[in-house]
């Protein structure tokens, strides 16, 4: 049974149409027109428990307010929406004990309370067993490294410290899924790689499902084996992100470090990218022309002293797809 299903599922929001200035003020006081804006537009996917999945988009393509029907904050204007078998905005308080949450740049901390607090606060909030508790608070401090500041108060945290918190407060209720907005924004790369590697033992160990919105596809890449890529409100792809890499991502680079330089560097087959002193970016289609092709044609005219395939990044994947659609098909069924 999927942890979460929706079908159709489509959220429009209604505002008062008015003209600027005190004329339009006025007239809104006496007949009002409203016009209509569709943020999510018949949104279907399903997820399995223990998947982890980015869903991503650009800004305004409808992943909060997706994410808000599921938490049961919105209601839907169409559609149907189920989490672990319950509609989410008719049992709020059910839905809650089942799902953990993380945004980037809001705290469900207290903020003037030390950390441990915060944590013995949400116990009660949950009703979580004191042995429960124990146990989970004692793996996720060990796992975060949390104990040398769980006597301090939330706000003297640095921001790395406060999201190894937050990530901690969203999990000791041992929620079936957690939703995970930005959790990495503002990170240096080892806190960044801390908590993702968090995430991914927490998957692994506990099953535990996990949607991840983010801008960081470093977040994607390193989590996530299918992603559910969303823009003005519709789903345009659903599917394994090797898959998507393997049919976008058709280019390569073929980076050469010259023995020796030279004045003039061409190979049929390959355009030169660019060219720093000795090193030579080359790019091609993979789909006309093997790499191993491409290194015997360099090594047949040139003396090399390295070379190296890079692969395409998944951020230049994804802004190719959002440019050129996929497939001219609104939505792909996950494999």
């Amino acid at each position: 049974m999927p942890i979460i299903e929706t079908v159709d599922l489509r959220k429009v929001f209604r505002s008062i149409k008015r003209e600027p200035g005190l004329r339009g003020a006025l007239g809104a006081l006496f007949t009002r027109e409203y016009e209509e804006k569709a943020a999510v537009e018949g949104v279907s996917f399903s997820l399995e428990p223990g998947e982890v999945v980015g869903y991503i988009g650009p800004n305004g393509a409808g992943k909060s307010t997706t994410i808000k029907m599921l938490t049961g904050i919105l209601v839907p204007t169409s559609g149907t929406v189920r989490v672990a078998g319950l509609v989410p905005y008719e049992q709020r308080e059910a839905n809650a004990e089942n799902i953990g949450v993380v945004f980037g740049q809001r705290s469900q901390l207290y903020w003037d309370l030390p950390l441990r607090e915060s944590f013995e606060l949400l116990r009660s909030i949950y009703d979580i067993s004191r042995d429960r508790y124990r146990e989970n608070l004692a793996e996720f401090s060990r796992l975060l490294d949390l104990e040398r500041f769980m006597g301090t108060p939330v706000r003297q945290l640095s921001l790395g410290e406060r999201m190894r918190g937050d990530f901690a407060a969203a999990m000791l209720h041992d929620p079936k899924l957690v939703f995970l907005d930005e959790p990495t924004i503002g990170l240096d790369v080892i806190a960044k790689e801390s908590i993702r590697e968090f995430v991914a033992r927490v998957n692994r160990e506990r099953g535990t499902t996990v949607i991840l919105t983010t801008h960081d596809l470093a977040d994607v890449e390193r989590l996530c084996p299918r992603i559910i890529l969303i823009d003005e409100g519709k789903v345009i792809y659903d599917g394994a992100l090797e898959r998507l890499r393997e049919e976008y991502g058709t280019h390569r680079t073929l980076v050469v470090t010259l023995f020796e330089s030279y004045p003039e560097f061409a190979v049929d087959g390959a355009v030169v990218e660019s060219r720093e002193a000795n090193v030579v970016r080359l790019r091609f289609d993979r789909r006309k022309l093997s790499a191993e092709t491409l290194v015997r044609r360099v090594l047949d005219r040139y003396a090399i002293s390295d070379i190296a395939i890079v692969e395409p990044d998944i951020e230049s994947i994804v802004r190719r797809l959002y440019l050129e659609g996929y497939g001219g098909t609104a939505r792909v069924e996950p494999p």
